[in-house]
């Protein structure tokens, strides 16, 4: 997960904080190595580890965490830690790989499983296979999994806007194709999948839905049907999307299955909005040492870090996604309102690294003309 982007208020003034704080370099103490000896002390190729006192974290800026839980990690380690967020998933991705000769931080967090594929190609992380992932987090591994480690899940998902379409008696949608009916002309807001995370999530599902054969000629649908296409989730889902705090003017968003358990009005019984969960795209976020790190001691700590159950408790509540962790409790709400898809829709890392640019670029001649 992940910029960002999911459909949840708290999360934006979270993000803008930590883009505020956060620098786009940090300094840094003098690097050290560290002996290959013990369990997690060493890379894949055996090679000595550098260490600082110091570690920068390169996340999207939807990241957060409790400052108690950034806390503890610093007294734990004796490190001061920096946070750098570039923007969405996949503007920290172009980043990471403009910068690949001269990194700007030591780990990275957020990179998705539409995103891996390319950020493995470039070059930009360096192997750790040793991270103790719980049994729940096996499948959800990347084909490389020594270079990214699974952290959180969750489906990115149209949402609606309940309160919109009942003030209409219009009737909500359901399918993809209900998105593309006349009857919703000009409701819909998507991200532009080539800035954005969840923008690509949702082209990678029409694509799992509709076929390479299909798949264009849905998207020439929606676009004659007057479908928007915002930078990244921030400007869709609180500027566009009429059932956020933004209160825009279109009651249908590309978002997350989580996003309506933030959309409940206290006493409410039910959520204002609500994820139609056969539209959803299961997305996997991934943590990774990046090459030429001074810090990759500090980088291989911070994954095992984010594996262990308090931050994993924290995911849900901070970032909204659900952890790899299945032994952590979820938010009670989360069981009414923020359900994983039952059937989610799916395409291999390994096709979407092959064919993304060239979806990419077919999705813009189509849609972008």
């Amino acid at each position: 997960m992940s910029s960002i982007r999911r459909g949840r208020g708290a999360l934006l003034s979270a993000g803008v904080a930590l883009t505020l704080l956060a620098a786009c370099t940090s300094e840094t103490g003098s690097a050290t190595t560290t002996p290959t000896s013990g369990p997690g002390s060493s890379s894949a190729s055996g090679a000595e580890l550098t260490r600082s006192e110091s570690l920068t974290v390169i996340t999207h800026d939807s990241f957060a965490l409790s400052d108690e839980v950034k806390r503890q990690f610093e007294s734990d380690t004796g490190m001061t830690v920096t946070y750098v967020a570039p923007g969405d998933a996949g503007s920290m991705v172009n980043q990471l790989i403009l910068t690949k000769d001269a990194p700007l931080g030591d780990v990275v967090f957020g990179i998705d499983n539409t995103f891996a594929g390319r950020i493995v190609t470039a070059g930009v992380l360096s192997p750790y296979a040793e991270a103790s992932l719980p049994a729940s987090a096996e499948p959800l591994t990347a084909q490389t999994q020594d270079l990214l480690t699974p952290i959180d899940f969750g489906d990115v998902c149209v949402n609606a806007d309940r309160t919109w379409f009942a003030d209409r008696g219009l009737k909500v949608p359901v399918t993809l194709d209900d998105l593309a009916d006349p009857a919703y002309r000009d409701l819909l807001v998507v991200q532009n999948p080539a800035s954005s995370s969840p923008g690509l999530a949702f082209l990678a599902a029409t694509v799992g839905a509709k076929g390479e054969d299909g798949y264009l000629a849905y998207w020439k649908r929606l676009a004659d049907n007057g479908v928007k296409v915002a930078k990244g989730w921030t400007e869709a889902y609180t500027g566009d999307f009429s059932g956020s705090s933004g209160k825009g003017p279109r009651p249908l968003v590309v978002s997350y299955a989580t996003s309506p358990a933030f959309e409940v009005d206290e006493g409410a019984s039910e959520s204002r909005t609500i994820a139609l969960l056969d539209t959803c795209f299961r997305q996997v976020e991934y943590a990774g040492v990046l090459k030429g790190s001074q810090n990759e001691w500090g980088a291989q700590r911070f994954i095992d870090y984010l594996l262990t159950k308090g931050v994993q408790s924290e995911i849900p509540e901070q970032m909204y996604m659900y952890p790899v962790d299945t032994e952590v409790d979820l938010p009670r709400d989360w069981v009414r309102f923020a359900p994983l898809a039952p059937k989610p829709i799916t395409v291999p890392p390994a096709i979407i690294s092959a064919q993304r640019e060239r979806w990419i670029k077919d999705w813009t001649a189509t849609v972008l003309r």
